[in-house]
């Protein structure tokens, strides 16, 4: 089965492609997890994400956002000696700043999924690209989020890390047109 090229990188990246990659997320904790983990990968290869995932997950008490935004400076600090996850101050800081601004919205709309899915109307934006390299890094509607996101408190949410989010959630379907998974993505939805 023929697959989109980056997967083939590494088996964490295959895993992650065949599993999750583009499939629908409504979910809040998911959605919180994905908004952190995309946030924490700039600058950074997807791979190395992916790997340090599980521990990001115990560091963060399983991305409870109640909890995460309750952190203070001492457990911020057990964050940064934790050699399981990226220990970058602005980006520890920044997943309290959005679990704070995450429940914000949550509270504002109802949950965090009615609020980041009207960027599409609801529906994941199935896409026909042909080759990986016809992927943009972002797009006017990733733009818009980023703009909102940012004007709502959230850090490390430029529109090239919203455009990933968007893929990593199922906003957006951006498996190649000969990958296998992209027929299946788009008859999830």
């Amino acid at each position: 089965m023929k697959k989109c090229t980056w997967a083939l990188s590494s088996p964490s990246e295959e895993h992650y492609h065949d599993l999750e990659w583009g499939v629908p997320v409504h979910d809040d904790r998911l959605l919180f997890e994905f908004l952190i983990l995309e946030g924490a990968q700039a600058g950074l290869s997807w791979s190395t994400i992916l790997n340090k995932r599980d521990g990001y997950r115990k560091a963060f008490d399983n991305f409870d956002a109640e909890r995460v935004a309750g952190y203070d400076d001492e457990k911020i600090g057990s964050l940064l000696a934790n050699p399981d996850i990226v220990r970058n101050k602005l980006k520890v800081n920044a997943a309290v700043v959005n679990a704070q601004a995450f429940l914000k919205v949550r509270q504002d709309f109802g949950s965090f999924n009615a609020y980041i899915w009207q960027f599409v109307d609801g529906r994941p934006l199935h896409n026909a690209w042909k080759s990986h390299a016809d992927i943009p890094a972002s797009t006017p509607i990733s733009e818009l989020m980023s703009k909102d996101l940012k004007k709502r408190g959230f850090k490390f949410v430029g529109s090239t890390i919203c455009y990933a989010y968007m893929q990593a959630t199922g906003m957006v379907n951006d498996h190649t047109l000969d990958c296998y998974r992209h027929g299946e993505i788009k008859k999830l939805s």
